[in-house]
């Protein structure tokens, strides 16, 4: 990770539905190379904040700059962007009629027009090494949740994005599946990618996150490395929060 060299800058970020505000000027950077993890109850704006730094979200107030340049202005050419900056979703949103390879085609062949022999020795590669090679040529119906899981991070991937945005990644799965795109994650995270994961799997924040931010109610509370914040999180808030996730049985 590089201290110096920002890749995504939040500056007092303000998003609001129209029933009272979701994220109350939030800011944030994110550095290139870092894994930040952002974690907090339901319905804080977690979600909220990785679908505004994609542009799946208006704002109302505040910045938003990637590399040193700001997205949040009226012109801003999303369908670039995204190119810039993947996410990857909780529904795995695959195209049903087309085949795995297909499905990871799409974006590199429609958007950045590239070779198609090219493209698809490269997404073959990274189906290698997610273990899904043998299923190039099968349709989504064919797979496991898991491995629809990780064929869309394979086709997040294969559009070269700087940053990546996962957004509850796990949470639709069965928890045998679940290891199986969190070690994915963790390869990412391994080779120097650059993300922002929202997750509420704990034990897997540890292990990935170089910083953690705990959101509540539209706020971020408390901000630091995982050693610190697990161990002796420095508000009240935050220590309610982690003791959710501590059961002790009486004898």
């Amino acid at each position: 990770m590089n201290d110096n060299e920002k890749l995504l800058e939040i500056h007092k970020l303000y998003k609001d539905y129209g029933n009272g505000p979701i994220l109350k000027g939030i800011s944030l950077d994110i550095s290139k190379g870092e894994v930040v993890v952002v974690i907090g109850p339901s319905g804080c704006g977690k979600s909220t904040l990785l679908r505004c730094m994609n542009g799946l979200e208006p704002i109302q107030s505040g910045e938003i700059l990637l590399d040193g340049n700001a997205i949040t202005g009226k012109k801003t050419k999303w369908s670039e962007i995204r190119q810039k900056i993947g996410m990857v979703f909780q529904s795995y949103d695959l195209f049903p009629h087309m085949t795995v390879i297909d499905n990871i085609l799409l974006g590199p062949l429609k958007a950045q027009k590239r070779n198609r022999a090219e493209a698809e020795k490269e997404a073959e590669v990274l189906l290698d090494r997610i273990g899904l090679l043998d299923k190039k040529n099968s349709y989504p119906r064919q797979l496991s949740g898991g491995q629809k899981q990780r064929v869309a991070i394979v086709r997040a991937l294969m559009m070269k994005p700087e940053i990546m945005l996962f957004d509850e990644v796990t949470a639709a799965l069965d928890p045998e599946m679940v290891r199986e795109v969190l070690d994915v994650m963790l390869e990412l995270a391994k080779n120097g990618s650059t993300m922002v994961i929202v997750t509420h799997e704990m034990e897997f924040a540890k292990a990935v996150a170089d910083r953690v931010v705990f959101l509540d109610r539209g706020e971020i509370v408390e901000m630091d490395s995982p050693q610190e914040f697990f161990t002796a999180p420095k508000t009240e808030r935050a220590q309610k929060f982690l003791n959710t996730f501590t059961f002790e049985i009486e004898k």
